[in-house]
């Protein structure tokens, strides 16, 4: 729906469908597992300790489609603060869409602005999400609900720009609370990652080079 860091808009197709009638996501970022097909119908919970992330989430669930139509153009070399009628959570969405794939929102626009086609695509499937619930919180603090969990941490290799990164993350004990999970259990990561048992998922061509995205999943 928005654009983030990590998002697995182009891969999602290739993860296991949800069998569960929840879908919980403690690393929801653009949450794009939850949007993908008809994932969305489900029960769909968000988690994130980014609270710049649950808050635009929480502003899009609650949002209609005039309100996102409102939202002003942008275009290169634009700042988003001269626009002084906009909410914080508005000028964070427009902040990670006016320089695609960023970790932060930013304040001006660049060459990789996807905002202006962003903005209608989001009017259009606002619908998809006025059921869901987002939350601020640590993956530890959930609640072991049955459930189809797709878990998307940082990745222990590459995952230093997110604002909570690999750093802050014990990957030992992250993979002992991703298996004591009641359910589908999904677990993303890149090919150097060995804290859990990963099998290969799909090759990504990357703008520098490929890479191997893999999956640990007991379905």
């Amino acid at each position: 729906m928005w654009s983030y860091y990590g998002t697995k808009k182009r891969i999602a197709k290739h993860y296991p469908k949800p069998i569960f009638d929840k879908i919980i996501e403690p690393f929801a970022g653009a949450a794009q597992y939850s949007l993908f097909d008809e994932n969305w119908k489900k029960e769909v919970i968000l988690y994130d300790k980014y609270d710049v992330i649950i808050n635009i989430w929480n502003y899009l669930i609650n949002a209609n489609e005039k309100d996102i139509l409102s939202l002003p153009d942008m275009f290169e070399g634009d700042n988003v603060d001269i626009h002084t009628s906009l909410s914080k959570d508005e000028k964070n969405l427009i902040g990670f869409c006016i320089n695609s794939g960023s970790a932060a929102p930013k304040k001006t626009t660049k060459k990789f602005n996807s905002w202006n086609k962003t903005k209608l695509d989001i009017s259009k499937n606002l619908y998809k999400i006025k059921h869901w619930k987002a939350y601020v919180g640590s993956y530890d603090v959930i609640e072991n609900d049955e459930a189809t969990w797709y878990i998307d941490p940082p990745y222990f290799s590459g995952g230093i720009w997110y604002r909570h990164s690999n750093k802050h993350i014990n990957y030992d004990e992250l993979g002992k609370w991703c298996l004591s999970r009641k359910g589908q259990i999904i677990v993303c990561e890149n090919d150097s990652a060995t804290w859990l048992d990963f099998k290969p998922l799909v090759v990504m061509n990357g703008q520098l080079h490929k890479t191997m995205e893999v999956i640990y999943t007991n379905f």
